[in-house]
């Protein structure tokens, strides 16, 4: 993973030339928006029970899922779904921090989509669940900080398609 920052002063490093231009315009909106996705982080951060209860209460909890014979019983397959949840809340925070969605490719869809199929673990109410804590997330952070964190969850979603 590499931030914004790197992402374009490494590249220029190599090559021995000045950042300019569009990579200018890259670094300003980096810092501009540097503030708000910090805020939003810490808001997670510090909600993330919050945000993982809630997002399971408004997609999971009320469908065959989590009955006998479900995806999400007994209660380990519950466990490990609320375990896969928070890692996608905290590696999409990550991303957004640091402006970058390869941490996401790296640490959580290489292979995600054949594992999940593998298991049996059902592809629909995962996104289902991503879908809701996108508005879970908009709601503790706000619009803006939702935006920003929207972006991160999409590229898990898109992913899983």
């Amino acid at each position: 993973m590499q931030d914004t920052i790197s992402s374009i002063i490494n590249p220029a490093d190599e090559k021995g030339n000045y950042i300019d231009g569009a990579e200018l315009e890259k670094l300003k909106k980096y810092y501009q928006s540097g503030q708000l996705r910090v805020k939003a982080a810490a808001q997670i951060g510090s909600a993330s029970d919050g945000i993982i209860t809630e997002t399971v209460a408004k997609s999971l909890l009320y469908g065959d899922i989590t009955c006998p014979g479900g995806n999400m019983y007994p209660t380990r397959r519950y466990a490990a779904c609320l375990r896969d949840l928070t890692y996608f809340l905290r590696y999409a925070t990550y991303a957004m921090l640091a402006s970058d969605p390869s941490i996401l490719e790296e640490r959580v869809l290489n292979g995600l989509k054949e594992t999940y199929s593998s298991l049996g673990v059902p592809i629909e109410p995962t996104i289902q669940a991503l879908q809701a804590m996108k508005e879970v997330v908009t709601q503790r952070v706000g619009s803006d900080a939702g935006q920003e964190m929207d972006v991160y969850l999409d590229r898990i979603i898109t992913g899983l398609n």
